[in-house]
């Protein structure tokens, strides 16, 4: 679906169409509930490869972890800002046949999703020495963790939330509940890259300037942050340069966001529209 022109185009007009048609069209639902909308405060921009398709963004004791995607191109990368210049302290290289996909943080160990490999890695966080292997049904796409258990999209609108300790310690993949994403009644696809913030789940839908908050206990869009423009339309120089990469700093109660290809990383506030 990734590589197929018409199918993207397809499953973007669903993606961004469906929760406006739910909120907006439904003769049962007034304008006060409407799912909200909030827009976005820039704080500081910091540099960012804009070779790196990233997949997945973890921010941890003063430290970024990433995850990038492509075949031949796919890596897992830490690094860190120093005086406003980004310093790489560690890189793993996937092979060819792997296209990366999402990162969680567990208990000192990085894990990473693969698209289409039905396969993903665990890592050392402090050397990103791989230490294992685990296999999954399915697209991988975006991971992020609670401090127990996983969250994982595959391009649905369904989130598994997977077993983090036999996880990581018996590297066996577990189901224990799927959460289904829906605004309004209606299911929310192709979510991708995703994070827990202050106890909500935060995603970005593919191909769309939107970041869906999350309930973690019903799958409900709680809200939406728009974040169009964020990244001026001169410096996408790829179509698929779209916005993907969410990071929180829970002890500077931070907020970073990038995308595929993006030369620049943001740190953002979120507030409600008019503010």
């Amino acid at each position: 679906m990734r590589q197929n022109p018409l199918a993207r185009l397809a499953l973007i007009m669903l993606c961004m169409a469906l929760p406006l048609a739910v909120a907006g069209q439904s003769p049962k639902t007034s304008k006060s509930a409407r799912t909200p909308v909030y827009t976005y405060k820039e704080l500081q921009a910091f540099e960012h490869d804009p070779n790196d398709y990233t997949q997945g963004l973890i921010f941890q004791d003063g430290l970024f972890y990433e995850g990038t995607g492509q075949h031949g191109r796919s890596r897992l990368q830490k690094y860190q800002y120093i005086k406003g210049k980004k310093k790489v302290l560690q890189t793993v290289d996937l092979p060819y046949q792997y296209f990366g996909e999402g990162i969680a943080l567990l208990q000192g160990k990085v894990v990473q999703l693969t698209w289409q490999s039905q396969k993903g890695f665990i890592y050392l966080a402090s050397d990103l020495r791989k230490i294992g292997e685990f296999s999954y049904p399915g697209e991988g796409w975006g991971l992020t963790s609670d401090g127990r258990d996983f969250y994982m999209s595959d391009g649905s609108a369904s989130i598994r939330v997977m077993d983090g300790g036999r996880l990581l310690s018996q590297q066996q993949y577990v189901v224990k509940r799927t959460l289904e994403v829906r605004d309004q009644g209606a299911p929310v696809p192709m979510l991708n890259e995703l994070e827990i913030v202050r106890g909500e789940l935060y995603a970005n839908v593919w191909h769309t300037e939107r970041i869906a908050v999350i309930s973690l206990k019903t799958g409900e869009v709680l809200r939406w942050i728009d974040l169009s423009n964020l990244l001026s339309p001169m410096l996408r120089t790829d179509p698929e340069a779209v916005l993907n990469g969410i990071a929180y700093d829970p002890a500077g109660n931070r907020l970073f966001v990038t995308g595929k290809l993006w030369p620049t990383l943001f740190q953002i506030r979120e507030e409600p529209k008019g503010k």
